[in-house]
């Protein structure tokens, strides 16, 4: 007999009072699962009653598309009917989807890129794992655009005291990170990237760790003699665990052969 499957694993193990509560905006969700499970037409009307009936029925035409693309069509559902004056609302509401799609509210939003940064930083720093991601997707093509200006702000972020800041200083500009278009320049030339990954080659936080190691991982499908060089250097120039966390994340898809 096979184990019995975990809670939550699919969107059918959820159970109808909970997904009832996560539509009404009521909870967060507390797993992707329960994330992807959100009718985003049904939530949008308990967020958003004035919003209207033809939002919500577009809303409702554009539930078969992927994830990411619909959090972008929400916001531009939003902004369209309702314009940016509902973005604090959303930003403060108790439904992780909903201040999701305040993120890319800002990233829709028409401003410099100094102040879309300062924009997104509270989501950034969100007590959710979704709402911190949906801020670095929301704004990435902003900063690969504006790649030069955006590395020398984001270098600032890289010393925040907020483990989440320094983390999205890090993901936000990964040269091919998940779910996004990749970052050309960051492919070919992966130093650029280095005023923002130096401060942060030994973070005490597993959760910068990880994100400095998937980068590094990143450049190295194109570059990988330059992740070797650099892991080498690091791990002479500061031998603590975690540096070496972050540097055995780093060459992990670089193969043994090539390694020296």
């Amino acid at each position: 007999m096979s184990a019995a499957k975990p809670a939550g694993r699919s969107v059918r193990d959820i159970s109808p009072d909970r997904l009832a509560r996560l539509n009404a905006g009521e909870v967060e969700a507390a797993t992707l699962t329960e994330c992807l499970a959100v009718d985003f037409a049904v939530l949008m009307g308990n967020v958003l009653p004035e919003i209207g009936a033809d939002a919500l029925a577009e809303m409702k035409q554009g539930a078969a598309q992927g994830i990411s693309r619909r959090m972008a069509f929400a916001a531009q559902l939003i902004r369209q009917n309702l314009g940016d004056t509902v973005l604090d609302r959303l930003g403060q509401h108790p439904s992780d989807t909903a201040r999701g799609w305040a993120c890319f509210m800002v990233g829709a939003a028409q401003m410099p890129l100094h102040d879309r940064l300062a924009a997104i930083r509270p989501y950034a720093d969100d007590r959710h794992f979704g709402v911190r991601e949906w801020s670095w997707m929301a704004v990435r093509r902003h900063l690969a655009a504006e790649l030069e200006s955006a590395i020398a702000m984001l270098a600032a972020w890289s010393a925040d005291p907020s483990e989440r800041v320094r983390r999205f200083a890090s993901e936000v500009i990964r040269p091919r990170g998940v779910w996004c278009t990749h970052i050309g320049a960051l492919k070919t030339q992966p130093q650029l990237g280095l005023p923002v990954l130096e401060p942060l080659r030994a973070d005490p936080s597993g959760y910068v760790q990880d994100s400095v190691g998937n980068w590094l991982n990143d450049a190295g499908k194109d570059r990988p003699d330059w992740v070797q060089a650099l892991c080498a250097r690091w791990s002479a120039e500061s031998p603590t665990p975690a540096t070496a966390r972050i540097c055995k994340r780093a060459l992990r898809s670089i193969k043994p052969d090539l390694q020296r």
